[in-house]
């Protein structure tokens, strides 16, 4: 039997929801960092640098690749998943 995405056709659907916390004075160029991800959104920002992110999956990564990436981040002290949704 055929899954819903397999009759859909493309890859699945990925979305995941994160908090990423910045290094003390890091907080500009962390930001600079993940804008520059595909796939990654900020939805909020404190200014204590704490980051809502939302992270999506793209036809060149999945989200938890990306999630593996923001944790690599210079800067980046922490990067805690919320929650993870996959479409399949």
């Amino acid at each position: 039997m055929l899954t819903r995405r397999q009759l859909l056709g493309g890859p699945p659907a990925e979305i995941a929801s994160v908090i990423v916390s910045a290094l003390p004075g890091r907080r500009e160029a962390l930001r600079a960092q993940m804008l520059g991800l595909a796939g990654v959104e900020i939805h909020a920002e404190t200014p204590d640098g704490r980051f809502i992110v939302t992270v999506e999956s793209t036809p060149a990564a999945t989200a938890g690749d990306t999630l593996l990436e923001l944790h690599r981040l210079d800067g980046v002290l922490a990067a805690a998943l919320v929650s993870h949704y996959e479409d399949v």
